[in-house]
């Protein structure tokens, strides 16, 4: 059986050359039969970038940028994503408090729209803690979402959220408030419940009932790239092999891989993806 043409899109994936695999895990998406990334920045203090002030962030987007052109080298088209892991507003407020690490987060948030503006990537990061808190530390946190948020809003742009497992369904209401299209809002590592555009881990049950549905999602792996944690969360072949075996059983339709993998993610990013 002669498969049809689709386009494969990954809508959370990191690749790493100096702490993970890099190109060669690239080149085994594209193998697979991958074709587009969305390919999200690491924290800043992962690429070796202790930011002090928001220009300091530019560093850490460069390093992405840098490592998106060798993606695309392989022929594999990349559209990164920037900004500030809510991780690093814990960890920085270790360092320097938090009200302070808060407005570095918030500063680096602007570096990363002044490269969203000059067409150097697509959409934003952020969120907020995915695990337990102290209400402090959780308010700081919804600060800077929020103002992620507002900057999407005004960019016109799409904003990936890292947080806590479950529908976040109040991030809703934090969007509408400032203006910025709930639709737009991506909750990466999604579960069916949330009312945000999900992006789907490729193991999530229930992808083809979803997709036949008329569900509108994506399909990530979350792939970390870390040569110490070799193939978390899913490796860089699981999106491309997960979306052929649903074709190939006929769980899924060519327009329905066309609605996960090219329809669904230009609309929310404002991106082309097409073969």
């Amino acid at each position: 059986m002669k498969l049809p043409e689709t386009p494969i899109t990954d809508d959370h994936i990191h690749f790493d050359p100096v702490h993970g695999r890099g190109v060669e895990a690239a080149k085994d998406f594209k193998r697979a039969g991958g074709t587009h990334v969305f390919m999200v920045a690491l924290p800043a203090y992962s690429v070796g970038v202790c930011p002090r002030k928001g220009d300091d962030y530019r560093a850490a987007f460069d390093e992405t940028l840098r490592v998106a052109g060798m993606v695309r080298e392989v022929g594999v088209t990349v559209f990164p994503i920037l900004g500030v892991h809510p991780i690093e507003v814990l960890k920085y407020a270790e360092q320097i408090g938090l009200a302070a690490s808060v407005d570095l987060a918030c500063a680096g948030l602007d570096v990363a729209a002044e490269y969203i503006e000059e067409g150097k990537a697509v959409a934003l990061k952020s969120g907020r803690p995915h695990f337990p808190v102290e209400p402090d530390i959780a308010a700081a946190s919804e600060e800077v979402l929020v103002h992620a948020l507002a900057l999407g809003a005004d960019l016109g742009c799409a904003v990936q959220l890292h947080a806590e497992s479950g529908p976040c369904a109040d991030i809703v209401d934090l969007a509408k408030k400032v203006g910025m299209d709930p639709g737009r809002v991506v909750k990466h590592y999604a579960t069916p419940d949330t009312p945000l555009m999900p992006s789907f881990l490729a193991k999530q049950e229930g992808l083809a009932e979803m997709a036949r549905a008329g569900r509108r999602f994506t399909m990530e792996t979350d792939y970390m790239d870390d040569n110490t944690r070799p193939g978390a969360v899913l490796g860089p072949k699981s999106v491309p092999r997960v979306t052929r075996k649903m074709l190939e059983s006929g769980a899924i339709t060519e327009d329905d891989a066309w609605q996960i993998h090219a329809r669904t993610p230009s609309a929310v990013y404002g991106v082309e993806i097409t073969l």
